[in-house]
């Protein structure tokens, strides 16, 4: 069985573990009506995914 010989300290520790906490803002892309949307998904101002409409576009208040 694999036992550490030394106490790992506890800055060595979270250096390792700090990675794992990075907040990473979502990648937008401009549609072809020039609305931002999320990478993969359909257009909520005009529908539309990769120059195919999937829905209505909804209706704006």
């Amino acid at each position: 069985m694999a036992v550490p010989k030394k106490k790992v300290s506890s800055a060595r520790r979270d250096k390792r573990r700090s990675n794992n906490s990075k907040l990473e803002a979502p990648t937008l892309e401009k549609c072809q009506c020039g609305e931002y949307k999320l990478h993969g998904r359909v257009c909520p101002k005009c529908g539309t995914l990769g120059g195919d409409v999937i829905v209505a576009p909804q209706a704006t208040k």
